[in-house]
């Protein structure tokens, strides 16, 4: 993917002469390493900061919302996928964007290149296979597909489903890629496996709400965790309101998730709250043969009434 970032240059350098868009918003280096940074880009001449590489991970629809401008966005399958949420739920127009189409082989998780080397990282490269790491004494290659987010790992929308211009040829969908196996794993779980599995997972939560800020699904203008007429949830760190909280926000997504692994990539603890949400994207495709993104023309199950539904409790 590294050779993308000439051609998101010239796109974005040509959109922005010729008056195509207003801005756009792309990836800059960032200044700690496998951190890159969100990048908005006005002027043709500034498009030298615009990088692409496998550590652009943040979910660049995170910043449409309620724009006004007419916007270039760089994005990848995950990225597109929210992009088409967006314009289904009227926060942002089509006719605003021209989306510059990024086919992705997966973005790294930089607690798994952590985890592999002793010392401070000082330096991450990469080419199509392998990871070079390089710090105080230390210089290590990793296989990339080894040190992948586990989002990027079970992904089979790695294209983009809606582009104006892609930046290369598409990649080959990933197949035979068992998405559930985890969340069947918890399913099969009794009444208190599954308590301990949550109170273990959970149990390290700090209440930050980075996974929310991260997300580009949150984006009520009063999140229920800060509303107080009336307070729904506790800000204390309760184990109880720190359940809550978790529960809640996932359900808010059902039928919305992409699975862009945002949360998780943004947990300073690192927390896998991916799990609340695969869930309920396992029972939308099992149940309604739904999957988040993939459609302008049609709205997400829990946002839409059939007379044909299969239960009954509505009528």
């Amino acid at each position: 993917m590294l050779e993308y970032t000439d051609k998101i240059r010239e796109i974005a350098a040509r959109l922005l002469k010729e008056g195509t868009v207003e801005m756009v918003i792309g990836f800059r280096k960032g200044t700690v390493p496998m951190m890159n940074e969100p990048c908005f880009v006005t002027d043709a001449g500034d498009v030298d900061r615009l990088i692409w590489d496998g550590n652009c991970g943040v979910n660049l629809a995170n910043y449409l919302m309620d724009r006004k401008e007419k916007i270039g966005i760089v994005a990848k399958g995950c990225d597109a996928r929210n992009i088409v949420t967006h314009i289904v739920e009227n926060k942002i127009d089509r006719d605003q964007l021209f989306i510059i189409g990024v086919p992705c082989t997966g973005m790294i998780d930089r607690r798994k290149v952590a985890a592999a080397v002793d010392g401070e990282i000082l330096e991450v490269s990469e080419d199509g296979h392998n990871v070079s790491v390089r710090g105080q004494g230390f210089e290590k290659v990793l296989n990339r597909q080894e040190v992948l987010q586990q989002n990027c790992s079970l992904c089979i929308h790695r294209n983009p489903v809606i582009s104006d211009e892609l930046v290369a040829e598409e990649v080959p969908e990933q197949q035979g890629v068992d998405r559930y196996a985890d969340v069947r794993r918890i399913e099969a779980m009794d009444p208190e496996e599954k308590w301990n599995f949550f109170d273990d997972l959970l149990s390290e939560c700090i209440r930050c709400y980075a996974c929310r800020n991260a997300c580009p699904l949150c984006y009520c203008p009063t999140c229920f965790v800060d509303e107080s007429r009336p307070q729904w949830v506790g800000k204390s760190q309760d184990p109880i309101d720190v359940r809550t909280f978790h529960f809640l926000r996932a359900y808010h997504c059902a039928g919305r998730c992409t699975d862009c692994g945002a949360c998780e990539r943004a947990c300073p603890v690192g927390i896998n709250m991916r799990v609340f949400t695969k869930k309920l994207e396992k029972d939308c495709l099992e149940k309604f043969g739904w999957e988040a993104g993939l459609t302008t023309d049609a709205r997400p199950p829990l946002d839409t009434f059939r007379p044909d539904d299969p239960d009954d409790f509505i009528k």
